[in-house]
């Protein structure tokens, strides 16, 4: 009896000692100090798959199959991969009224968009349109979203356009062009598809919203210059996309490059369209409008060249576009060789930006309807189409903004909006391409300015620059490196600022001092309450932030006393500021450690090296409010005995009101 009783005396005092408590043995009337409770010890494997679980399976995508029989388990296994069987269920002829208007008015959109941004990726006109017949159909039946339109969009073709430039000349050796085209979007379409099968689908949101406002911006204004030589009818052209060399050769050429009457019919056109978009904007009824100018401008300007004969006097016309479906392409992407690599780097690339603009064009939607999307699944549908794509002659096909603003307004109701599209292009290329001999390449250019005013969103950066100045400068970082040195540079600008403003933020984290809101037990940052007084005698900090090896040394002393870091050096401050007042110095720093979220071995290296600088001051350092992984680990690492048992409080009016009596005695003794 005598043993048992020694070993539950044994598992009583390590149960006290787990607990850190943060009281000690009051005298009669004292206020009870609570303690600093310690979650129980996690068997290692569970904490590990816990943490993998919620990294990368935070969604539960496994709960449908939960208790469910083996056929279950395998139609729900089906739905996950093709959602088309599971919305498909419910569909009615009311839902297909809906998407049949809505298909049939983004395809009058489309067509004339699809031939303007093949060329702005330096292709043949009819590869826009294949990219706008076997990507929608692959979308419709894999992805989740209900409003998104899928084809070409202008960002993606001037970037794809940019870097295969790069690379080839589109005009010395067009056929491995066209290859290296192809090979770059299927290497998009496996960086998709990867991101979602391993659900890697948070690396995009890494690219700020800042930053893609500049990008978006920035690229707008290029594309619109770049339309400058359809636009105007020059002949010899800038290949640099920078705002400078464009202007330049626009400049040069004003005396004898310039064709007026590819000019009458650019601005007629381009005011008619703008006077279009203005009425859809007014009148939300009228969105249609807006969505047929476009394919309205081309049959008029067609129309006028054919039988005016205006190719004879220098208007540009697009003179052929192949007719037929598209033709299968697998055996020319380079799965070997010297552009390999090389399609292998442009896909990543495309991909990267097609996948951001498709997956916040879908969140858009679906907020605005109310229901969600999977972020994985999205990014395997996107994947897959880019795949397949890629062996039936198209390049890269994402959500198109413009497309899908329109879908959502002419009343779609599921991706069967994209299948009437699709089928409708497909229609277009099996008879009805030869028409198009001649347009002129003027009003291709009138439709892709048009198009791409919207990408300027002066009232997002304003907003921007009201919220964060530092997230403007990414904007205008990334803004002004697509418009004066290209739109690889401008991307590579706006990764870097967003990845420097995350680690700014986790190597210099926020910390406060705190001070007590009169009348109540609150204590409150001192710049937002100024009103809020210092307690005598003792200083209160807050660190908003988890402590890591990257920012500890900001947090903690320097190991060079001339050098103190944001703590110390408050604390020097304010013990000059006392000593000049006569004030009592300060004799206990407090740490309000709630916004800890976390702790590494540097950080608590980093309060071991805090707390004996203190010492050396005379100053004890107590901690408020640790949380469960912070103050397991502040009991792991014995800190704990270190500091104190009795330096741990649960608040920190707690920690206060256990410092403050003996500030009280000390004068009388």
């Amino acid at each position: 009896m005598a043993s048992v009783h020694s070993n539950e005396d044994l598992e009583a005092k390590d149960m006290d000692s787990r607990s850190l408590s943060s009281s000690r043995n009051h005298s009669q009337g004292a206020p009870y100090i609570h303690k600093v409770g310690v979650p129980p010890k996690q068997n290692l494997f569970k904490e590990f798959s816990n943490t993998l679980k919620e990294t990368f399976f935070s969604d539960d995508p496994l709960r449908p199959f939960k208790h469910q029989p083996k056929s279950r388990k395998f139609i729900l296994g089906v739905q996950a991969i093709f959602p088309i069987f599971e919305w498909g269920r419910g569909y009615n002829l009311l839902k297909f009224r809906g998407d049949l208007i809505a298909g049939l008015t983004i395809a009058s959109l489309c067509i004339p968009q699809d031939i303007g941004y093949a060329k702005l990726a330096n292709l043949a006109p009819q590869y826009g349109l294949y990219s706008s017949f076997v990507p929608p159909l692959i979308y419709a039946i894999m992805g989740s979203s209900r409003d998104i339109a899928i084809g070409p969009v202008a960002v993606v073709s001037l970037l794809l356009g940019t870097l295969l430039q790069d690379e080839i000349d589109h005009v010395k050796n067009p056929d491995d062009y066209r290859r290296l085209a192809f090979t770059a979007t299927f290497f998009a379409g496996i960086t998709q598809a990867t991101l979602g099968i391993l659900r890697l689908g948070f690396l995009i949101d890494f690219l700020s919203h800042a930053a893609i406002v500049g990008f978006m911006g920035g690229a707008a204004i290029t594309i619109a210059l770049q339309q400058l030589k359809g636009f105007l009818g020059i002949n010899n052209f800038t290949k640099n996309t920078d705002i400078v060399s464009v202007m330049q050769s626009v400049f040069r050429s004003a005396h004898h490059g310039w064709n007026w009457q590819t000019i009458v019919i650019g601005v007629s056109f381009l005011s008619f369209l703008l006077l279009a978009k203005y009425i859809g904007k007014k009148k939300k009824n009228l969105f249609w409008v807006p969505a047929i100018a476009p394919l309205i401008s081309v049959i008029l300007s067609t129309f006028f060249v054919y039988i005016t004969h205006a190719e004879k006097d220098g208007v540009a016309i697009v003179r052929h576009i192949e007719k037929g479906i598209n033709p299968p392409s697998i055996d020319e992407i380079f799965f070997t060789g010297h552009y390999l690599a090389k399609g292998f780097k442009i896909g990543v690339v495309a991909g990267m930006v097609a996948l951001t603009e498709a997956i916040a064009i879908g969140r858009t939607f679906a907020s605005m309807k109310d229901y969600q999307i999977d972020g994985n699944k999205e990014m395997v549908a996107l994947g897959t189409m880019n795949i397949v794509g890629s062996m039936t002659s198209c390049y890269v096909a994402t959500g198109s903004f413009s497309r899908s603003a329109v879908n959502y307004f002419a009343g779609c109701q599921t991706a069967v909006s994209n299948i009437v599209m699709s089928i409708v292009v497909f229609l277009t290329l099996q008879f009805i391409t030869p028409l198009f001999k001649y347009t002129p390449n003027a009003i291709l250019a009138a439709i892709i300015i048009s198009a791409v005013i919207n990408l300027i969103d002066f009232q997002a950066a304003i907003l921007i620059w009201k919220i964060d100045k530092f997230d403007f400068v990414a904007c205008l970082g990334a803004f002004f490196g697509v418009i004066f040195k290209s739109v690889e540079i401008g991307l590579l600008i706006a990764v870097s600022i967003s990845f420097a403003k995350i680690l700014l933020q986790v190597t210099r984290p926020r910390t406060a001092i705190l001070g007590k809101i009169p009348g109540t037990n609150v204590y409150r940052n001192i710049q937002q309450y100024p009103e809020a007084t210092k307690v005598p005698g003792v200083m209160i900090v807050r660190v908003d932030s988890a402590i890591y090896f990257s920012n500890s040394n900001y947090i903690k002393e320097s190991t060079q006393v001339q050098l103190p870091c944001r703590i110390l050096r408050w604390l020097v401050d304010e013990e000059e500021q006392l000593k000049e007042a006569y004030l009592p110095s300060i004799q206990f720093l407090i740490v309000e450690m709630s916004p800890v979220t976390d702790i590494d071995t540097s950080g608590i290296h980093a309060l071991e090296e805090l707390h004996r600088s203190l010492q050396k001051r005379d100053i004890q350092l107590v901690l408020a409010n640790p949380g469960p992984l912070v103050i397991d680990k502040i009991h792991a690492s014995h800190v704990s005995t270190l500091i104190g048992e009795d330096r741990i409080f649960l608040t920190v009016a707690e920690a206060v009101s256990s410092c403050s009596p003996k500030l009280v005695e000390e004068p009388e003794v």
